[in-house]
C-alpha cells in the first residue's frame, strides 16, 4: 500500500478499512499499525470495482503488497473466487489474517512475502484480475508488471490495476498491455490496464 493520503477520501473511523459494497457491505476491519499502512479510499475502490463490475464474480484475483488486503477483500466481498494475498510485513500480514477470520471468508491464501520474490517463484495459477499498489516511494510497479508478464501469471484478458503518487512517472507497461482506464484522485493516479487486445 501506499505511503501518502489521498484526499477526498471517505472516512471510515481510526485505524479501521471499510468494506464499500457485496456481501460484507460497510464491514469495518482494523488496519494495522504499520508505518505508511493505509488502504485504497473508498472513492478510488468504488470506481475500480465499477470498472471491474462485469469481470468480477467468479474471478481469481491476485493483491500484491496487499497491506490493508482492501482491494482484495473488496473483491472477495463483491463474488470473487479466490484471492492471493501477498504482503511482505509480518506485522500487517497477521492483522489481514485476523480480519479475513472475522469475516469466515473463504477462497483466501495469504502469504508472507515480499512481492518481487513471490512472482519469481514457481507457481500453478493464473489470475483473472491483480492489484498493485505498492508503497508510492518503492519505485516497484516497473518490475512488478515485467514479472508479471513474463512469469506467465495472467489468464488471457486479464486486467491489472496500478496505483501510484500521481507526481510519479507513469511506469513503462509490458508491449501488450493496454491502458484502459487513467484517472486521479487528490495526490493518487489509479489505472487499469489489460492484457492483450481482448475485451
Amino acid at each position: 500500500m501506499a505511503s501518502q493520503k489521498s484526499s477526498g477520501k471517505k472516512k471510515s473511523q481510526s485505524g479501521q478499512l471499510r468494506i464499500v459494497a457485496g456481501k460484507w457491505r460497510s464491514r469495518l476491519l482494523q488496519i494495522a499499525d504499520v508505518p505508511g499502512l493505509r488502504p485504497s479510499s473508498e472513492r478510488v475502490r468504488e470506481t475500480l470495482f465499477n470498472w471491474l463490475a462485469p469481470r468480477i464474480h467468479g474471478s481469481k484475483c491476485l493483491d500484491l503488497c496487499a497491506g490493508t488486503g482492501a482491494l482484495g477483500l473488496e473483491a472477495l466481498s463483491r463474488g470473487a473466487s479466490l484471492t492471493v494475498f501477498v504482503e511482505t510485513s509480518l506485522v500487517a500480514t497477521k492483522a489481514l489474517e485476523s480480519n479475513i477470520a472475522s469475516l469466515n471468508a473463504s477462497g483466501v491464501e495469504i502469504i508472507n512475502a515480499d512481492a518481487r520474490s513471490y512472482l519469481q517463484a514457481g507457481h500453478s495459477e493464473r489470475f483473472d484480475i491483480v492489484f498493485l499498489d505498492p508503497p508510492f516511494r518503492a519505485a516497484m510497479l516497473d518490475d512488478l508488471c515485467r514479472l508479471l508478464s513474463r512469469h506467465g501469471w495472467l489468464a488471457e484478458g486479464a486486467r491489472i490495476y496500478l496505483e501510484m503518487d500521481r507526481k510519479q512517472v507513469e511506469p513503462v507497461l509490458p508491449g501488450h498491455w493496454q491502458v484502459l482506464k487513467n484517472k486521479t484522485a487528490g495526490n493518487v493516479r489509479y489505472m487499469l490496464a489489460a492484457q492483450g487486445a481482448h475485451g
